[in-house]
């Protein structure tokens, strides 16, 4: 008994193995229409095995992943190319995916009786996006840190649960070592797995109803009829899927695997970019190619505009797609019937071509009006204890004014912050400098204990014009507000300022 009937006797694989690759198609599904299912699952493939040998070497932490990404770059022989196959063969996974969706939609392949093999694709889909999304967040360079800020503040405005939600997502008030460990569970285990289950799912149901044979005009779907006139079809001009019908997947999938090579040769890796850093803002971060054309409507959306489009539009979207075939399971496959199907596709895609483009050429980078480099004035330095001197010189080492205007020079991008004191209490300015909120992003990676605390000590001293500082009201109302001290000793009434002597009154 050889090895072959061995493993067989035991295992009964073959037999239905060789009846899968045997199952008889329709002649005319034998075309390079319907070769982009098989070369996504071939890319699929080949991100898993390059996926693992990447995993061998990279360490999901906040101090070691950038380092870990140029010891592959630069130190592992052929590790360059290895992460250049991982991250095209994401692009174009995803371009190809997304081509065999248009294509079903094109040829009516959602009608009955595949409704559920079209629904099952939509949730492959939306997978695909999620493992380009989690996979660029593991480069953790400054574009994935920007990418995931932003991520997390669509998330954050999902109602009642859009908070717990970025929590479990970050792991932690601020983008760090936990967030990475999450992602790189989401990107290596939780998201393949599921991807793996929906795609065998998917090969099963193809395999149990068939594929879609090629639309003729005037062929009308019907529920009491198609099944018998589709096996009368088959049992008419059927063909052996292999080899008969495969080996056009075959000679697709291969140029798609060698466009790859290419690509990742001639191109390189994705990054990554600078090491992230909160306190750079004057940069231009951007994307991977899946999502510059989401980058770019974002970017254009006025802000009234945005939470209601971020939170509406993409559950229409998907709600959408998984309901068409079950609204729509009947009628004619032929695209030259289906005007409305043809111009619908026909602005989808110039839509996402203009705005991909213009994700890729506009410089959407905020314009700042100030310069780091510009002295603290000198109001704001006079009787101000070494500390509050030295948080000073932290707000102006790490740019703060960039976004923040401070005794009118700065940037407009923050709120001014010549009263903060006046609205933050010591407590919340701690938390905003450390986790951020708003626009604002999470400094708590880029300062130390001892500059947070120089730092509020001084944000501590802007009170404007005479104003008293903001109170915590539960403190007050338990009468547990003592009179502020100086760092000298000395009793200052609560509502003299630092500022009252040399701050210059406004008009």
């Amino acid at each position: 008994m050889g090895l072959y009937d061995w493993f067989e006797h035991r295992l009964g694989l073959g037999k239905p193995a060789f009846e899968a690759a045997a199952h008889p198609v329709p002649a005319s599904s034998a075309s390079w229409w319907y070769v982009f299912g098989s070369a996504a699952t071939v890319l699929f493939m080949l991100q898993i095995v390059t996926g693992i040998l990447l995993a061998l070497v990279y360490t999901p932490s906040a101090s070691e992943a950038w380092n870990s990404l140029q010891f592959l770059n630069d130190k592992v022989a052929l590790g360059w190319f290895l992460r250049a196959l991982h991250g095209w063969g994401s692009d174009f996974m995803v371009a190809i995916v997304l081509i065999h969706m248009v294509q079903v939609f094109m040829f009516g392949a959602y009608k009955f009786p595949r409704e559920l093999t079209w629904i099952i694709g939509v949730f492959l889909l939306i997978l695909t996006l999620g493992m380009a999304f989690t996979g660029q967040v593991l480069r953790f360079d400054q574009d994935a840190y920007w990418g995931l800020g932003i991520g997390a503040s669509i998330m954050s405005r999902v109602p009642i649960i859009g908070a717990p939600m970025v929590h479990l997502l970050l792991g932690a008030p601020i983008i760090g070592s936990a967030t990475l460990s999450r992602f790189f569970t989401l990107h290596v285990f939780v998201i393949p797995g599921i991807l793996l289950a929906g795609v065998a799912l998917h090969v099963l149901m193809v395999l149990r109803l068939g594929i879609n044979e090629w639309p003729m005009p005037g062929r009308i779907v019907r529920k009491s009829t198609y099944e018998a006139e589709y096996h009368k079809l088959n049992e008419k001009e059927g063909i052996a899927f292999v080899p008969d019908g495969a080996w056009k997947d075959a000679i697709f999938a291969a140029a798609i695997v060698l466009a790859v090579m290419a690509c990742a040769f001639f191109f390189g890796p994705f990054g990554p970019t600078g090491q992230p850093d909160p306190t750079i803002i004057q940069t231009a971060p951007k994307p991977d190619a899946p999502f510059l054309w989401l980058f770019a409507v974002l970017s254009l959306l006025p802000p009234s505009l945005e939470t209601p489009i971020i939170l509406i539009a993409p559950v229409i979207i998907i709600a959408a797609m998984l309901l068409l075939p079950l609204v729509a399971g009947e009628g004619e496959k032929h695209w030259a019937r289906r005007p409305v199907a043809v111009l619908m596709v026909s602005v989808i895609a110039v839509s996402l071509g203009i705005f991909t483009r213009l994700g890729i050429t506009t410089p959407w980078s905020p314009v700042m009006n100030a310069w780091s480099s510009d002295a603290i004035p000198t109001q704001y330095l006079h009787e101000r204890t070494p500390l509050e001197r030295q948080g000073a010189l932290v707000f102006q080492n790490k740019q703060c004014r960039d976004c923040h205007e401070v005794g009118g020079q700065g940037g407009k991008r923050g709120p001014d912050l010549d009263s903060v004191a006046t609205r933050l209490t010591e407590d919340q300015m701690v938390r905003q400098v450390l986790q951020g909120g708003g626009n604002m992003p999470a400094y708590g990676n880029a300062l130390n204990p001892s500059e947070t605390t120089a730092l509020v000590a001084f944000l501590k001293t802007l009170r404007g014009n005479d104003l008293r500082p903001a109170q915590d009201a539960s403190r007050a109302l338990a009468g547990s507000n003592p009179p502020e001290s100086t760092a000298t000793g000395e009793e200052r009434p609560s509502g003299q300022s630092h500022l009252s002597k040399e701050a210059p009154r406004k008009p």
